[in-house]
């Protein structure tokens, strides 16, 4: 690599490492927005349930989980990031070379 190469190669390194780390701040926002929010559920739920009431607050709880489950597979495992597009694309241009 040549160094007029190298502030080239670092500044696009800054960039995937600033995207990487503003999708981590933005699952951990919806992992705490998930909480307080479900927090507060149960807290209606059990104060308003009665002697013989229902625990509603779960299905919220539990569609919502889906959701932030998705959520950390996404920010987590590179299944779903740009580097896996760009792999998948090598390797679609690889097997048609043969």
């Amino acid at each position: 690599m040549t160094p007029s190469m190298q502030p080239e190669h670092e500044e696009a390194a800054y960039r995937h490492a600033r995207e990487r780390a503003e999708a981590i701040q933005g699952l951990y926002i919806h992992l705490l927005v998930y909480v307080v929010i479900n927090t507060c559920l149960f807290a209606i739920n059990w104060f308003t349930r009665g002697e013989d009431g229902i625990w509603w607050f779960v299905w919220p709880l539990a569609g919502w989980g889906i959701g932030l489950l998705i959520h950390v597979l996404v920010v987590i495992a590179p299944v779903f990031s740009s580097d896996w597009v760009d792999r998948k694309t090598d390797r679609i241009m690889a097997n048609r070379r043969i």
